[in-house]
């Protein structure tokens, strides 16, 4: 029993920080910035005047039940700021093309500064010297590497942060960065170990030790904050929009209830961003740990040699995704060997 409470709890703690609280807080400064226009007829003047208890009871049950209504949604709000839904194909390809030339912009930026370091330690070798020479001739990397060249070790640093929140491979990008710094935690597995986390993600954590698992469900309540503290600045400042064209007094309310969170909304998008750093470090620890209590569960063992397991996740990531095949009969030599029975004694045999 208590190991089911503090599972139903920590559930409950990730919906809570997650989507309850970034609810209530946009649902307070709608009640505050946006009601007032809206509440001054019939039934909303009434409880408006109530007093602060019945107002908010009222927050808190709208929030409550908003905040819900956006966890039981948040694959498609998550979709659409990844650029997966609603985003018409011609901007789709705008934005992969565009994240694509930053991603290669950062690899060339730190590239001439790892040339340039080994220049100045003569340390450089003629293939390097001719990729050195190409990256100075480009013009957008010259303007920012004078930027670069005053950067401490710890800007730096945060260049190949910046640099480490797009997939490996370039195929798997995204339009958005949102979408990117997501993609390269689920494309970890499989570029790493041919482990279509993707695919066996129930598998996967289910058999990870608990405090991995517990992990990963507070790293992705983070970055559920922030996301739903930006989709509730949205509306937010769509009502106040909207109450614009019956304001009165409240103009100047209504006015900052839309420049406020208007200008709070790239914050939290970029908040969202950095926050997926600590989300893909929870999913790679439950990768590298949870590798063998899987293979273990599945009846497979897992090889010694990197290429072999590679294969082995290949096939078993085919197997879940795709019908059966004969070629499923690959996974045979992974399989773990039932343990041979002893053979009975010859008094037993006797006896018998």
């Amino acid at each position: 029993m208590g190991d089911i409470a503090r599972s139903a709890l920590g559930g409950a703690w990730t919906v809570l920080v997650g989507w309850l609280l970034p609810t209530a807080l946009n649902v307070s400064v709608f009640v505050v910035a946006v009601w007032p226009s809206l509440g001054r007829t019939g039934e909303s003047l009434r409880l408006w005047s109530d007093g602060v208890t019945p107002l908010s009871v009222g927050v808190l049950g709208v929030s409550v039940l908003l905040g819900l209504a956006l966890c039981a949604l948040q694959n498609p709000l998550y979709r659409v700021l990844e650029g997966y839904a609603l985003w018409p194909n011609a901007l789709y390809a705008f934005g992969c093309a565009r994240r694509r030339r930053a991603k290669q912009d950062l690899q060339d930026r730190l590239a001439l500064m790892r040339w340039e370091r080994h220049e100045r330690e003569d340390r450089l070798a003629p293939d390097d010297t001719a990729e050195l020479t190409a990256l100075r001739a480009d013009p957008r990397i010259t303007r920012a590497a004078r930027k670069d060249r005053r950067r401490t070790a710890v800007q730096r640093a945060l260049l190949r942060e910046r640099l480490a929140r797009y997939p490996v491979n370039d195929a798997q990008l995204a339009p958005t960065a949102l979408g990117n710094a997501i993609r390269r935690l689920e494309e970890y597995g499989y570029d790493r170990f041919r482990l279509d986390t993707q695919v066996m993600w129930n598998e996967l954590t289910g058999n990870a030790p608990e405090q991995v698992r517990r992990q990963v469900d507070l790293a992705r309540a983070n970055v559920d904050f922030f996301v739903a503290l930006l989709y509730g600045h949205c509306a937010v400042v769509l009502c106040a929009a909207a109450a614009l064209a019956t304001a009165g007094p409240d103009v100047p309310l209504l006015l900052t209830a839309i420049a406020v969170p208007g200008l709070l909304i790239p914050v939290w998008y970029r908040a969202a961003v950095s926050a997926t750093d600590e989300w893909s470090a929870a999913v790679r620890a439950l990768v590298n740990t949870g590798r063998k209590p899987l293979a273990d569960s599945l009846g497979l063992q897992l090889p010694g040699e990197l290429v072999s397991e590679r294969e082995m996740w290949a096939l078993v990531s085919k197997m879940s995704r795709l019908p059966h095949h004969e070629r499923a009969a690959g996974l045979d030599p992974f399989r773990a060997r039932p343990p041979e029975s002893s053979p009975r004694s010859a008094g037993d045999s006797g006896a018998a």
